[in-house]
C-alpha cells in the first residue's frame, strides 16, 4: 500500500519524473505534517454546487502523492458548496442554527473525500468535533496524532463543533493541536493579492506577508480569529491555488508556490 512506500525513495523518484523542485538536502520535503484546508466550493467543481466526482477524485490523488512521500496529512474541510450557515441567502434562520446545519454538511464532504482517498489505496479516518458513533470517530487530539504517525490522512469535520467558529477557525486550532507545520489554505487564486484579483486585473500577489499586514489590510486570507491563534502560536500559512494539477506536492517539496504567511 501507498503508506509502506519509503519516503525518500519516492520522493526522487516522482521529482526527477516529474521535474519537481529538489527536496531538502536529507531527501525529505520541507514540511512533514500538514493541515491541508479546503473549502467546501473545492468540491463543487464546474457545476458550482454540491460534490463534483472527477473533482474530488482529482483531489484525492493531489493527496494520495503528498502521502507518499511519507509526509502527515491531516484536512480540514469546509462546507459551502452544500450550506453556508447563516450566510444562505434568502433563508432566515438562527445564527447558531445554520452554523449546526454548515457542520453537517462538511460531515457530508468528509466521508466523500474519505471514500475517495480509500479507494485510491489511502488509509483515512474521519474525525468529527460533533459525535456520530456510526460515521465517524469522536475528536480526540492524541488519537489524531496516533492516526498520522501510523499513516492515515485524517479529516476533520464538523468544525470546532461550536456556533459562530468557521472552518478557517477550527483549521488553525487542530493545526495548532497535532502540532503542524504549516497550514496549507487552498484557494482557487495563485496567493494573497491586495485587491480580489477576479475583478481587479491590477491587483499585486503578495510572495511574502506578515499576520498583521493580512490583518491591518483587511486581506481576506483566513477570518479574523483564524490568523491571531496562527500569529499568538508562530503557525506559517501558506496560500495557494489547488486548481493545477501538482501545486500541492509543489508547496510541501519547497517550491515557490502561493503566499507565505509569517511573523515577518
Amino acid at each position: 500500500m501507498a503508506a509502506t512506500k519509503s519516503p525518500k525513495k519516492t520522493s526522487k523518484t516522482k521529482a526527477a519524473k516529474n521535474g519537481k523542485a529538489e527536496l531538502t538536502k536529507n531527501g525529505k520535503p520541507v514540511y512533514q505534517r500538514v493541515l491541508l484546508k479546503l473549502s467546501g466550493e473545492s468540491f463543487q467543481g464546474p457545476q458550482g454546487f454540491g460534490i463534483h466526482g472527477d473533482t474530488i477524485r482529482e483531489i484525492a490523488d493531489e493527496v494520495k502523492e503528498v502521502h507518499e512521500l511519507g509526509v502527515e496529512v491531516a484536512i480540514m474541510v469546509g462546507g459551502g458548496n452544500i450550506f453556508r450557515g447563516a450566510r444562505q441567502k434568502g433563508f432566515e434562520i438562527d445564527r447558531a442554527t445554520g452554523d449546526y446545519m454548515g457542520m453537517l454538511a462538511t460531515v457530508i464532504n468528509a466521508l466523500a473525500l474519505q471514500d475517495s482517498l480509500e479507494k485510491a489505496g489511502v488509509f483515512t479516518r474521519v474525525l468529527s468535533a460533533i459525535a456520530m458513533q456510526q460515521i465517524s470517530e469522536p475528536f480526540i487530539r492524541r488519537r489524531a496524532i496516533r492516526h498520522l504517525e501510523k499513516g492515515r490522512v485524517i479529516i476533520f469535520a464538523a468544525g470546532t463543533g461550536n456556533p459562530y467558529f468557521s472552518t478557517d477557525t477550527a483549521g488553525a486550532l487542530r493545526a495548532m493541536e497535532i502540532k503542524a507545520d504549516v497550514i496549507l489554505k487552498a484557494t482557487r487564486v495563485d496567493g494573497i493579492y491586495d485587491a480580489d484579483p477576479e475583478q481587479v486585473a491590477s491587483a499585486k500577489l503578495f510572495e511574502g506577508i506578515t499576520y498583521r499586514d493580512v490583518l491591518h489590510q483587511n486581506l481576506k486570507v483566513m477570518d479574523s480569529t483564524a490568523i491571531s491563534l496562527c500569529m499568538d502560536n508562530g503557525m506559517p500559512i501558506v496560500v495557494f491555488n489547488m486548481i493545477p494539477k501538482g501545486n500541492l506536492l509543489r508547496v510541501v517539496l519547497g517550491e515557490r508556490v502561493g503566499s507565505k504567511v509569517t511573523p515577518a
